[in-house]
């Protein structure tokens, strides 16, 4: 009956239209403003889909928090009900391959970070390796993330699983940041994390080897949520037909999407590099140095 009245513009009064049809004049304009949304609405809906296409794995709280920090008054009820109304609130779920192997004869360590409260840069390193497919198989990726601003300060990939996969993530997370003596470097057991030639690069800077409990990934938390991030937003969302192809993609996700733009929960809604950068200006003032 409503599509055969054109967009709510009715040639004859509105009081004539409601005695017709029998409704009441305010349903009427309630209609006619469901029918009809506001220019404000529309910029907003089509502002929410370009953010969530460059961020599929955005859920309304940082699409919210994305807007606000453009200046927009907008709140979460309302991001989530244009979200809903636009379908854009979908969760992409794979399988993954198993790339833990703590089935081995070197010596694990006990959780140190365990009910401890990082407040610093290079306090803690956490790491952990991943499976990417690829049209001809698997390659496998390392990463090492500060555990306080959690950004991602060294990976690498390799066609095969193995020690100087991990050991090569970690130098170059070495290099980077060059971490005082103390650091504590956190990861699964392992057997790459526990191999002679891995706890040998770490005592050799003086970190401390700290492990999660076999079979308990909510330990090494961070790292599993990293990867969780990167599966959504980037592998997943690639078909790599070349492992060069994963490389560069991979380059650029980590480095230019994840630790330039990725808004956290837990950093106050600011991505990795930003809180670094606002946390050491911050030690700078005040003379404190972590």
């Amino acid at each position: 009956m409503m599509q055969q009245i054109q967009a709510c513009e009715p040639q004859v009064s509105v009081r004539r239209l409601c005695t017709v049809f029998g409704v009441s004049r305010s349903w009427w304009y309630d209609r006619c403003a469901t029918l009809a949304p506001s220019a404000d609405e529309v910029v907003l809906r089509d502002a929410i889909e370009h953010l969530v296409l460059e961020f599929p794995g955005y859920g309304h709280r940082r699409v919210t928090h994305a807007f606000q920090r453009e200046g927009w008054q907008v709140n979460h009820k309302r991001v989530l009900r244009v979200m809903r109304q636009e379908s854009l609130l979908c969760q992409l779920q794979r399988q993954c391959v198993v790339t833990t192997d703590s089935q081995h004869s070197y010596r694990t360590y006990p959780n140190l970070l365990a009910g401890r409260v990082v407040d610093g840069l290079d306090q803690a390193w956490v790491v952990d390796i991943t499976d990417i497919r690829l049209p001809t198989g698997f390659v496998y990726l390392a990463c090492v993330l500060d555990a306080f601003s959690r950004r991602c300060i060294g990976w690498h990939l390799s066609r095969t699983i193995d020690t100087a996969l991990a050991l090569a993530a970690l130098d170059q997370a070495i290099a980077a940041r060059q971490p005082s003596v103390g650091l504590i470097h956190h990861s699964d057991q392992g057997v790459h994390y526990a191999s002679t030639a891995y706890v040998q690069r770490l005592e050799a800077i003086g970190a401390q080897v700290s492990m999660s409990a076999k079979g308990n990934p909510y330990d090494n938390a961070k790292a599993e949520s990293f990867f969780k991030t990167l599966k959504k937003e980037e592998v997943y969302l690639k078909d790599y037909a070349s492992f060069a192809e994963a490389q560069r993609n991979l380059a650029t996700f980590i480095e230019a999407v994840y630790n330039a733009k990725w808004l956290h929960a837990s950093l106050g809604y600011v991505p990795p590099d930003e809180f670094e950068t606002t946390y050491r200006l911050q030690t700078l003032t005040s003379g404190v140095v972590r």
